[in-house]
């Protein structure tokens, strides 16, 4: 294990947080609130840790693996929710730790699971701040410093193997700095766009500021406790939209940008991502249309919800707990299966449910015709054997891991509904759950131990499980 380059990117990435924590400083200072000083103090604290890390690890080796990558992304994502947890802290706005840290995990994992009963009552800093972490996480933090710091090494790639989300990541550019430049680029012109449409309806810049990095990064901070529900038809349509679009394959974004348009639509995890939305809606649609007076609410609502809940998202328009048991049925369905890989939103991955059925059917073929020869494919290419097995490992870590963290949760005194939603919820960083977290609640009335828990298993649910169980392996960190 290369110890000095992992500690000398944490170093790195340290730095670049302590720069970040200008923005909402720069926020605190225009609405003349006193948590500007409470960013100030934790930018300093953050480029202290970060200088002492670069300092140590002087005369580092460029020399990167995959385990490397691992640890430096399960690290990363670890030390800067920490910090992202002192303003809160320091500001007293979130005086617990437990409740802070669970804050901070959920900003930057973009779940968007909240212990504020009262969102209404943090300032204008403190909403930025947390909003902000979704952007950042959204695409990932060390995307985000591949993409604007100098390269540490030539190898970069394993470092976005080990935290975008999905099965399989390559390269957009012959480099991963420049990798990362295009997604961002893309990332950067479509939150933008929806800032200025929202601006168009009803919310003024800052709050359109604050719910396009919501929606960016598939995570669903709002500024007001009943979330998306007091706002226009207009800007709920705006949100459906861009929840939707950011819920794509980033791939295919980029392929519509070299005008390869018919490989972008020819895309079979777009289409089955497409299909199912489709379908959830009409079939809610049906399901809830005695709760509303006219079919474009009925609608609205239902597609809303649906999307939000897919691309993980989280943001709610209405209370869905009170739905028919159908409709809260799919919207469950919606939380394990998440969007497409590639994207910003979390779950299992449109792209490994394809992969799931496919080798399903695969086998149902070679069990009725033993001799003939068939193969997965997948986006008009042949899966391989490693690949299909890396799914199959994963489906299967994937549902012990919920099950082991469901079990503990059951431990505190809330009905089944409660725990095993916050569970797949937080896992698959969704946000919102069922009955006592339903989108017009929260996660306040959970123990210290279980809001830990809980914001490891967001952690968990983000890097997709193997980054954090190889980083806490010992054999990891022992040497070659």
């Amino acid at each position: 294990m290369n110890k000095k380059l992992v500690f000398h990117v944490i170093g790195k990435l340290l730095c670049a947080v302590s720069l970040m924590l200008i923005a909402p400083m720069i926020v605190s200072i225009i609405y003349t609130e006193q948590s500007w000083w409470s960013f100030g103090v934790t930018a300093v604290i953050s480029l202290a840790l970060g200088i002492l890390l670069l300092k140590i690890t002087k005369g580092f080796s460029r020399v990167i693996y995959a385990k490397e990558g691992f640890a430096i992304v399960s690290l990363s994502w670890i030390t800067v929710s920490l910090i992202g947890s002192l303003p809160f802290i320091i500001s007293k706005e979130i005086p617990s730790f437990a409740d802070a840290f669970f804050e901070s995990v959920s900003g930057y994992t973009t779940t968007g699971a909240s212990i504020l009963n009262n969102v209404e009552k943090l300032s204008h800093g403190m909403l930025f701040w947390r909003s902000f972490n979704h952007w950042i996480g959204g695409m990932g933090v060390l995307v985000f410093m591949l993409a604007f710091v100098s390269s540490i090494t030539d190898r970069s790639i394993h470092i976005l193997r080990a935290e975008m989300p999905g099965p399989i990541v390559g390269k957009l550019a012959p480099r991963s700095k420049d990798t990362s430049k295009v997604l961002y680029i893309i990332y950067i012109v479509l939150t933008v766009s929806q800032i200025v449409m929202l601006c168009c309806g009803d919310m003024n810049l800052f709050e359109s500021i604050i719910h396009s990095f919501g929606t960016a990064g598939t995570g669903g901070f709002g500024i007001k406790s009943d979330s998306i529900a007091s706002y226009s038809s207009y800007s709920q349509w705006v949100i459906t939209a861009f929840m939707f679009i950011f819920g794509i394959n980033f791939n295919v974004f980029y392929l519509f940008i070299l005008k390869r348009f018919k490989a972008a639509i020819k895309s079979s995890e777009l289409a089955v991502y497409t299909l199912i939305t489709v379908f959830s809606i009409i079939i809610i649609s049906f399901d809830i249309s005695h709760l509303f007076n006219n079919l474009s609410d009925t609608i609205r609502t239902s597609a809303f919800q649906v999307v939000s809940i897919t691309t993980t998202t989280g943001f709610s328009s209405v209370d869905f707990n009170l739905w028919p048991s159908l409709s809260k049925s799919i919207l469950t369905v919606l939380m394990f299966i998440g969007a497409c890989a590639g994207s910003t939103a979390g779950g299992f991955k449109m792209s490994r449910v394809v992969i799931v059925f496919k080798m399903i059917s695969n086998e149902i073929k070679k069990m009725i015709h033993p001799r003939s020869v068939s193969t997965v494919k997948f986006e008009g290419k042949d899966v391989d054997e490693n690949t299909q097995r890396s799914v199959t490992s994963y489906f299967a870590i994937y549902f012990v891991c919920i099950l082991i963290i469901f079990m503990l949760i059951s431990l505190e005194p809330f009905d089944f509904e409660t725990n095993f939603t916050a569970t797949v919820s937080c896992f698959n960083n969704v946000g919102p759950g069922m009955s006592a977290v339903g989108p017009m609640s929260s996660y306040a009335e959970y123990s210290v131990f279980s809001k830990i828990l809980l914001s490891f298993a967001m952690l968990l649910g983000r890097l997709e499980i193997f980054p954090i169980l190889i980083a806490f392996i010992p054999s990891t960190w022992r040497k070659r």
